[in-house]
């Protein structure tokens, strides 16, 4: 299981950057690990309840909370914090970034919601 040896916060542009030591390196949005956050509120408890979440565009992380050997907790600025974001699902996150944006995109689309980018509204 790959461990990071370096997760850094930049603010400004809402990028957790992690670097693990298997030397994968990616720069994750703060809207995408918020929409994609493993807790059960988002994630449902079971396959087909996922909730989609919508207006994350300007999230930001105010927190990043060791969670022993193996996780973080990510204190996002709209109050959420219940999802445990374990090594070995950040490294999924990364390694599937593309992906997962596209779909949470064409979920968005689906809906009828209209992304803002971020600065409007």
């Amino acid at each position: 299981m790959p461990k990071p040896t370096e997760i850094k916060l930049h603010s400004k542009s809402r990028v957790l950057e992690i670097v693990f030591d298997d030397g994968a390196h990616y720069r994750l949005p703060c809207e995408y690990l918020r929409v994609y956050s493993p807790s059960a509120e988002i994630r449902g408890h079971g396959p087909g309840q996922e909730v989609l979440q919508t207006g994350k565009e300007d999230v930001n992380i105010n927190a990043i909370e060791p969670i022993g050997n193996y996780a973080v907790r990510l204190v996002f600025d709209d109050g959420h914090s219940t999802g445990l974001f374990t090594w070995d699902y950040l490294h999924e996150l990364g390694a599937n970034q593309e992906e997962y944006w596209q779909d949470y995109l064409q979920r968005l689309a689906k809906a009828g919601y209209r992304r803002r980018e971020h600065g409007q509204g």
